[in-house]
């Protein structure tokens, strides 16, 4: 990758603008805008300085049109008003009895003295000649009116209605009339007065608007030559950043931003060229984390299937390797000393590959990948299947040496599942895909396990195998709903009075094209995929309706359903069994489930209160296949269980095994010590049936007293049962 430049000298002369008049223009975006914006600035307060001394002249103006002219138009137009109604008062006054002419006169005084004070106030007000006459002469006839006013009182009071109307309309009338045309003539100087003052204000207003528009256009001017020069200047390096931002985003990262002559462009495009290197390595981080493993440092799953992985011919051959206890071990002693296991697997089997590829055993592109947990897989080109079993003497070489952590010694024990592409001497033979050898090596692997052998090659009955427990699970649904499967019942004999007591029910499954499927064969696969839970459903529903048949004749029968470690595992699993019972009539105590020991084991705390559950509907319940598990004496006191069953490994031979004749009897007083009945399973002797009666076992079941029966047999031997 290219350096980032250090500063704008660094920069491609081809890329940096060339210099001419506008030198003097700042090389920072920030001066120039604070150059260009002062500029508007100023403009903008010399039009705000103009615009407010004119609007504090007309607001001088409007105040004074306010305070003065207005008051005056006002105080002229009151004048007329009172004008005319002195009038009307005197018509009233000479009208009025005399017992009502005092507020007559009252009224008719007021109107003159406001007349008066109007008069006088705009005597005070007027400083134009032509209404200073015109106020004169208002002033005159008040005078006159006075006058006349007087006289017609003065008949009033003499009771000279006649006279005092004559007076009237002789002398009051006339002066009131020529006060107010006075008064309208000054009223129109008034009006014409606040007009001129309007058109002047109008005029200011008209000159301040013209004055800011053209600092307006002036500023606008001056913004759009800065919009260009910055734009010039600013939006051709921001192309070139955001064309350099594309070329990051589409991956390239060899190429470099340049240089221009404007510094906060040069900064963003150095910080974009750092970027570039910063993004660079931590993509080249982030691949090799997403195709490495960060414990071992070892390429992980997804690099096997990487393309372009392979250089070369492909590789043929891969060994699945799992290390073994890792799971007790992280839980024993720790994750920090399975981590350390883990590292040693990877280094050691790494070493011997690598070994083994220069030695020219395998071809040199071979390659160690950790998949996951303890799982790591080598694959590699090989001649034949004998160089690939010598590799794995050569791994289990290297992991002789035990691994020293944590104050403990640790050996390193491995699995192996091989898988190859066939015969490479074949020239037809072509190399399967890593996805192929990847699901042969697991397949290889987990036979290895099941057999308890160091390794496993992968082969076709291997695949047949699968591919059949995978048949077998897709055709049980249909087998639970098509009535394929078979319900046989094992009878279970007292051994103190030799009745039969109950039976136990064993699941069979007549399959239409694969005939009699071994419950060994379908049940294991069904467990770990979950659809047992189908198969005990349908176990209870057979019971149940076998017990409801048998009801009439022998309801002292009871009929033992197997219970699943997942039925266990289920909450509602006692909630279901009692609506089946409830469905059914049948007494709960006539249906006993039987729970393996180990399964209880997988979580007793929950197994114990599942039981109680069960125990309280009335359900009997047994433990089933007693000593082959690993049960706390603790857990099997709390369990309201009613029955023990002994497994047959202990009653095979039991009279030729003193050993495990004393284990019996152990077993027996223990359960018997705790209230339960004991049953011996798998008895096919009379020795045997005579030991475990002397030992005390209460109930025997085996092929002694009776096979498994179903359909015919079965009625045949109901039938043959002694009356209750």
């Amino acid at each position: 990758m290219d350096p980032i430049p250090s500063s704008p000298s660094a920069s491609v002369a081809d890329d940096t603008p060339p210099r001419g008049w506008s030198d003097w223009w700042p090389q920072r975006i920030g001066w120039r805008l604070a150059l260009g914006f002062g500029v508007l600035v100023a403009l903008m307060l010399v039009a705000l300085a103009q615009a407010i001394f004119q609007i504090h002249h007309i607001t001088g103006v409007t105040q004074r049109f306010a305070t003065g002219d207005m008051q005056r138009l006002l105080r002229v137009q009151a004048l007329s008003l009172q004008t005319e109604g002195v009038g009307n008062a005197l018509i009233r006054l000479i009208n009025a009895p005399r017992e009502n002419r005092v507020a007559e006169y009252t009224d008719v005084d007021d109107r003159n003295k406001r007349i008066d004070g109007m008069v006088e106030s705009l005597a005070n007000d007027l400083h134009d000649d032509d209404q200073e006459q015109n106020l004169k002469r208002l002033v005159e006839c008040r005078a006159a009116y006075a006058e006349a006013f007087s006289d017609t009182a003065d008949e009033i009071e003499a009771g000279n209605t006649a006279g005092a109307w004559k007076l009237l309309n002789e002398r009051v009338n006339p002066a009131l009339k020529t006060m107010l045309l006075e008064s309208n003539t000054l009223l129109q100087h008034e009006r014409q007065r606040i007009e001129t003052r309007l058109d002047e204000a109008q005029k200011l207003f008209d000159q301040v608007a013209v004055w800011v528009a053209g600092m307006s256009v002036l500023a606008v001017a001056l913004a759009v030559w800065l919009g260009v020069r910055t734009t010039r200047s600013v939006v051709g390096p921001l192309a070139k950043l955001e064309r350099a931002a594309q070329r990051i985003a589409g991956g390239d990262y060899t190429r470099r931003v340049p240089m221009t002559r404007t510094q906060e462009v040069d900064r963003v495009g150095q910080a974009l060229n750092t970027m570039t290197e910063a993004v660079a390595q931590r993509e080249r981080d982030i691949v090799h984390q997403a195709f490495h493993d960060p414990l071992t440092g070892l390429p992980n799953r997804a690099a096997l299937f990487q393309p372009g992985a392979y250089a070369g011919d492909p590789p043929n051959c891969l060994a699945l390797m799992d290390l073994a206890r890792l799971k007790a071990i992280n839980e024993t002693l720790g994750y920090t000393t399975g981590d350390t296991l883990i590292q040693q697997t990877a280094e050691r089997a790494s070493l011997a590959l690598q070994a083994a590829a220069a030695d020219g055993l395998i071809g040199p592109q071979a390659v160690v990948a950790r998949l996951s947990g303890g799982t790591f897989a080598a694959i590699f080109r090989a001649p034949n299947r004998a160089a690939v079993e010598a590799l794995h003497e050569r791994i289990e070489r290297g992991m002789d040496a035990p691994v020293h952590c944590s104050g403990h010694s640790v050996d390193l024990s491995l699995s192996y599942g091989l898988a190859d592409s066939g015969d490479p001497s074949v020239e037809t033979a072509k190399a399967l895909p890593v996805g192929t050898l990847l699901r042969n090596a697991e397949i290889a692997l987990h036979s290895a396990k099941r057999a308890a052998i160091g390794f496993a090659w992968h082969s076709e009955a291997q695949e047949a195998a699968r591919l059949g427990h995978l048949s077998l699970l897709s055709d049980l649904r249909q087998a639970v709903a098509t009535s394929q499967l078979q319900m046989w019942l094992q009878p279970k004999f007292s051994l103190a009075t030799g009745r039969a007591v109950g039976t136990e029910a064993l699941v069979r499954w007549q399959h239409p094209t694969r005939c009699f499927v071994s419950p060994a064969e379908f049940v294991p696969f069904a467990e770990q995929a979950g659809y047992i839970t189908m198969v005990t459903n349908w176990m209870l529903e057979q019971a149940l309706r076998t017990l409801a048949a048998w009801a009439p004749t022998h309801p002292e029968l009871s009929i033992a359903v197997n219970v699943s470690t997942r039925d266990l595992q289920h909450k509602g699993f006692a909630d279901r069994v009692a609506r089946m019972i409830e469905a059914s009539g049948v007494p709960a105590k006539r249906l006993r489930l039987e729970i393996t020991e180990s399964g209880l084991m997988d979580d007793p705390a929950h197994s114990v209160a599942l039981l109680h559950a069960l125990r309280e509907i009335g359900t009997p319940l047994s433990i089933d296949d007693f000593g082959t598990g690993y049960s706390s004496l603790a857990y099997l006191q709390k369990l309201p269980v009613s029955e023990l069953k002994i497994d047959r490994s202990f009653i095979d031979k039991l009279d030729q095994s003193p050993g495990t004749q004393k284990l019996v009897r152990a077993m027996t007083e223990m359960g018997h010590g705790l209230d339960l009945m004991v049953t011996a399973e798998g008895v096919e002797t009379e020795a045997e049936r005579e030991m475990i009666t002397g030992l005390g076992v209460d109930v025997m079941q085996g092929y002694l007293a009776s096979r498994p029966l179903h359909g015919e047999k079965l009625q045949v031997w109901f039938d043959a049962l002694p009356a209750s």
